[in-house]
């Protein structure tokens, strides 16, 4: 797990989006947003299991950055999408793809039940590390 977390973290950020001050809490979100598309705060804030409002703030940021924008959803005007600008999703991809690409190469031999093994595992993992960090 220390090599993984090591290859990550040495990951370059695409020169264009390296003024832009990124931090490691926007990776999730943008991860999410570039593999699964646009969508609502509240199903950012879902997935992140965070607030909305910590998201909604996070969405601000980055839309002031020029990286997201947010736009009307058009069955719902009362509700807004939240997606990548179409100039920085090629960074994005770029940065967050090749993890991506990693992880089908890794989990596509594996039958379904070994996958969900595998997850299983790893959410064992983050629990028992998460134990004890409130005390």
């Amino acid at each position: 797990m220390p090599r993984m977390v090591g290859r990550a973290k040495r990951i370059r950020v695409p020169e264009e989006l390296q003024s832009l001050a990124l931090a490691p809490r926007h990776l999730s979100l943008l991860s999410y947003l570039l593999f699964d598309g646009p969508m609502t705060v509240n199903d950012l804030a879902a997935r992140l299991e965070v607030a909305p409002t910590t998201v909604s703030l996070m969405v601000g940021e980055l839309s002031r950055k020029g990286i997201l924008e947010r736009r009307e959803d058009e069955s719902d005007r009362r509700r807004r999408i939240v997606g990548i600008t179409d100039d920085k999703r090629p960074s994005v991809d770029s940065w967050l793809a090749r993890g991506a690409d990693a992880w089908r190469q890794a989990l596509n031999p594996l039958a379904p039940e070994q996958r969900q093994m595998f997850v299983q595992t790893l959410q064992a993992y983050e629990a028992a590390m998460a134990d004890g960090e409130d005390d």
